[in-house]
């Protein structure tokens, strides 16, 4: 919804902003994400703008496609993202609240990672609306950064790394540094110096930072990870990343050589956000690919002037 206004003879427009915190079912908790349904009348600058006001790790804008059935874009306050698993999955949501899609629809999704398959249905007898969406092949580089430098940035020690997993760049769209440590206290004490990323992430300083452990706390989890913004976003940590969370599963395939196909990922516990996204690895066409699954709920409303 949009509409203009007044203000000291320059015309204003009001947007609005819906936030929909995803991989959990209760408002306040998973990774909140802002939603404007009607992203066509927007410049670049206007969406970055809006995405800087809302204030969220990520606001996507909804868009006709001429090549899929959805066109998403994705904003943290800083820059444009390629893709974003948990705005797709609030972005989804609120087409669902809205009557725009129901239980059992497929569709393409656009996206700057690519034309992306996005599936939707119920997930338990309470009738939860879940998002299912493929994410781009998972690629991996080597890490060829200063690991004292790495555990510094992330307070703590070079011990706390995982002793035989590698830390490595990965993406399903999105490049991640995944950083396995040892034990999920080393999770806990994290506290950060986003700043010194880009010096340390030689190789793609632009890079997010995502540690991750096979300790977990929910019995039912089989990771447990924490997702530390680049300076360039503007934000400090991402408190549940479906992107992140895809490409560990692969991550794990891969480098853990993982007998299961399907992982049950916890974040956000540290910061108060517990959320949960399921993760399945799959091959297509001699291909490796990851589907990410999650739910989303309606938490509020935002009137951006701009």
């Amino acid at each position: 919804m949009k509409r203009n206004r007044e203000t000291r003879g320059i015309q204003m427009k009001q947007v609005e902003v819906l936030r929909y915190d995803a991989f959990s079912k209760e408002p306040n908790k998973g990774n909140p994400a802002g939603v404007v349904l009607e992203g066509s009348r927007l410049t670049d600058e206007e969406m970055q703008l809006i995405a800087k006001k809302a204030g969220y790790n990520e606001t996507s804008f909804l868009l006709p496609s001429k090549s899929a059935d959805l066109r998403l874009r994705y904003f943290t306050p800083g820059h444009e993202m390629n893709l974003c698993g948990h705005a797709t999955v609030a972005s989804l949501y609120a087409l669902y609240e809205k009557g725009g899609i129901g239980p059992g629809a497929e569709l393409k999704v656009e996206t700057k990672a690519g034309n992306l398959t996005v599936k939707t249905g119920y997930a338990d007898e309470e009738k939860h609306f879940f998002v299912t969406l493929e994410q781009a092949p998972p690629s991996f580089r080597p890490f060829a950064g200063d690991r004292a430098k790495l555990a510094e940035a992330l307070g703590i020690t070079e011990a706390d790394f995982h002793d035989s997993l590698p830390i490595v760049y990965g993406s399903t769209g999105t490049w991640t540094l995944l950083v396995p440590v040892q034990h999920l206290a080393a999770c806990r004490k994290m506290q950060p110096k986003n700043s010194e990323f880009p010096a340390i992430l030689t190789d793609m300083p632009r890079a997010s930072v995502h540690p991750f452990s096979l300790e977990t706390i929910h019995r039912d989890s089989h990771l447990h990870g924490r997702h530390f913004s680049s300076p360039y976003s503007g934000t400090i940590e991402d408190p549940v990343t479906g992107t992140a969370s895809g490409v560990m599963g692969a991550y794990m395939k891969t480098y853990g050589e993982a007998d299961q196909n399907v992982f049950l990922i916890e974040q956000g516990q540290e910061i108060g956000k517990d959320g949960k996204v399921k993760i399945e690895i799959f091959e297509e066409n001699g291909e490796m690919k990851a589907k990410m699954t999650g739910t989303a709920v309606f938490a509020e409303k935002q009137i951006i002037d701009i």
